[in-house]
């Protein structure tokens, strides 16, 4: 049986014992050492067995524990520490909102942990949201045998990412540092020529008349207000399109030779000299066949 000076309680030592206290930095080792377990444990620590090397203040610092928190959000319980980044269940808030979690459990890692009952008092977790994002996609399928039931959806669960700035107790808010700002980005100096504006068709002079185009056969309501949006408010106008005008308009409201094929230029022509609308004389016409 060997001892161990370390720890005021005695216990075995072994290779793996021996190992473990070299490598944390504990005191004397007492007794009689097994050759192999001495060798093994200096092999992998690379250090004495009877005297352990002080630590510096780097190394202490590496070994002090961060402090962290246990908050709670869309039911459920989340260990953070400053600058963790977690999904949650969705907040309101977007890209570069502070939120304040304020449902914190318990607080560690300075001097003893304080668990709330079930909140700790005066303690909260500041935090940023990175995104607004989904979760993985699950499928959900119910069956119901012989019945030749199946349903099969799938699901992606909204999430909110969030960076944890800080974490307050005893009512003080936590110090959050100042995100760096962007560098404001740099105008591209050899970008391609700019392309030269396409050349622009003949449109439609405007004029304050304004006719009830409807009247002409084969223009119902959609098509008047669309032809407003281009200029087309008078019989005249209609009348006095170029054959440049009737393309471009057929480009734009893809009318595939509508205009030509129904006469819209002629039927404008008879409107202005005050004769009847076509459609209206067909519909009269209609109406004496069938007497």
């Amino acid at each position: 049986m060997y001892k161990i000076g370390a720890f005021k309680q005695s216990a075995l030592l072994d290779t793996r014992r021996i190992r473990r206290i070299l490598r944390a930095g504990y005191g004397v080792v007492i007794g009689h050492i097994p050759q192999n377990a001495l060798s093994q444990a200096q092999n992998n620590n690379n250090t004495s067995p009877h005297i352990a090397a002080p630590m510096d203040a780097a190394q202490r610092k590496r070994t002090r524990v961060k402090m962290y928190a246990v908050i709670k959000t869309g039911g459920k319980q989340y260990k953070v520490a400053a600058d963790d980044v977690i999904h949650v269940e969705k907040l309101k808030g977007e890209a570069g909102d502070k939120v304040e979690l304020n449902e914190v459990l318990m607080v560690g890692g300075e001097g003893a942990p304080k668990i709330g009952t079930p909140l700790v008092e005066g303690a909260m977790v500041a935090a940023e949201v990175v995104k607004q994002t989904r979760g993985a996609k699950i499928i959900v399928f119910k069956k119901k045998r012989r019945q030749n039931y199946r349903r099969k959806k799938g699901h992606r669960q909204d999430l909110t990412a969030l960076r944890i700035l800080g974490i307050g107790v005893d009512g003080k808010k936590p110090s959050v540092k100042a995100a760096p700002k962007k560098a404001a980005a740099k105008p591209e100096t050899d970008k391609a020529e700019a392309k030269k504006p396409a050349a622009k068709k003949p449109a439609a002079k405007k004029s304050d008349a304004t006719d009830d185009l409807s009247l002409i056969g084969g223009v119902g309501p959609v098509i008047v207000k669309k032809l407003a949006d281009l200029g087309y408010t008078s019989f005249k106008q209609v009348a006095e399109m170029t054959p440049e005008q009737v393309a471009d308009v057929d480009e734009k409201l893809n009318f595939k030779g509508r205009i030509e094929r129904e006469e819209w230029i002629e039927q404008a022509k008879e409107l202005m000299a005050g004769k009847a609308p076509r459609a209206k004389v067909d519909q009269e016409a209609a109406k004496e066949q069938k007497k």
